[in-house]
């Protein structure tokens, strides 16, 4: 365990935001938990856990305790011959892990390919890209219990995942639960999804008729790249709002005012509406205000051209709701974790 105080927030949040924390603590292992957190000296004080922060807006000093756990082993073992289950510590890189499958010969993930950021933020968010979604192969998440101040196994029906969202992103969830560890349910030659148009198109366009799993994640990485602005090049948290979601009337009548609007089925009486496409038809894409910005290689995306503040990019995103609200009547949610 290594503690830290007045410690720059930096480099652990991929909008490269200045912040600060009163204590930073950096673990190797979930078992020191119990003793960080049973110190009077922190137990009283706001926490905070970060891993990469590639889905937190920072738009403040943080006036508690930071915990980023470094612990990063990972392991598979046989379920049968078709199927594995890969444990992986919530400090792994997630696409370190795509990356590791893969080199194991299973699929289940490779959709999720170059998504930044650590395992122990990947069901909190509950990530999905390209058809896929990670609850689709969760069989449990490894969590600190706060509340009862020890580790726990938590089944996949009790993590509560919904369309980027969990029981670890709520609230209460978010106050009681520090993710340790995740365990997937992959397969040894498993169905691929390739019916995304865009996976499709970047496998035909690489001259793979008949994908392997490796292929998927190769046309995702050339997808992401592409078309989203790498956080290591400029200061981004991926895609900052969510795609709508909204009845299949509003859907229905959003399109006939709008025919090149996009509409996805997202389950019974529900549409999912693109929330870029909204961003781009109020002229937001390529905006900048200050050194705070939207993308302009994807309307979806925030970033930071330097010295943009928190406060500065949570401005300019409430903007943008207004401006798509105004003219759409629909409202955007934002995706990361805004402190």
């Amino acid at each position: 365990m290594r503690l830290t105080e007045n410690a720059s927030l930096r480099e652990l949040n991929s909008f490269g935001i200045d912040a600060q924390t009163r204590w930073l603590a950096r673990i190797d292992a979930a078992a020191e938990l119990p003793e960080l957190l049973g110190d009077r000296r922190y137990a009283a004080l706001p926490l905070l856990v970060l891993g990469e922060g590639s889905n937190v807006l920072l738009t403040r000093d943080w006036p508690g305790l930071v915990v980023r756990i470094d612990a990063l082993s990972v392991s598979a073992s046989p379920i049968d011959q078709a199927t594995a289950l890969v444990r992986a510590e919530a400090g792994m890189g997630w696409h370190a892990l795509v990356e590791w499958t893969l080199a194991q010969g299973l699929s289940g993930i490779e959709n999720l390919a170059l998504i930044p950021g650590l395992v122990g933020a990947a069901p909190i968010q509950n990530i999905g890209a390209y058809g896929v979604e990670l609850d689709a192969v969760v069989e449990s998440v490894e969590v600190f219990d706060r509340a009862a101040h020890t580790v726990a196994l938590l089944a996949h029906a009790q993590c509560g995942f919904g369309y980027r969202d969990s029981v670890f992103k709520r609230t209460e969830g978010r106050a009681r639960f520090i993710v340790t560890a995740v365990s997937l349910r992959l397969k040894r030659d498993g169905q691929l999804v390739t019916h995304y148009q865009d996976v499709e198109q970047e496998l035909k366009r690489m001259g793979v008729a008949q994908p392997q799993a490796a292929d998927v994640a190769r046309a995702v990485i050339a997808l992401r790249q592409r078309k989203l602005p790498d956080p290591a090049l400029i200061g981004n948290a991926g895609s900052f709002f969510k795609n709508p979601l909204v009845d299949t009337a509003t859907a229905a009548r959003l399109q006939a005012a709008h025919p090149m609007l996009p509409v996805f089925a997202a389950g019974p009486g529900l549409s999912k509406l693109s929330a870029a496409w909204l961003i781009e038809q109020v002229g937001f894409k390529g905006v900048r205000d200050g050194d705070a910005g939207v993308s302009a290689k994807h309307a979806l995306v925030l970033v930071n051209h330097g010295a943009a503040s928190g406060a500065q990019l949570l401005a300019l995103a409430q903007r943008v709701q207004h401006a798509v609200m105004q003219r759409f009547g629909v409202g955007l949610e934002a995706e990361p974790h805004i402190v």
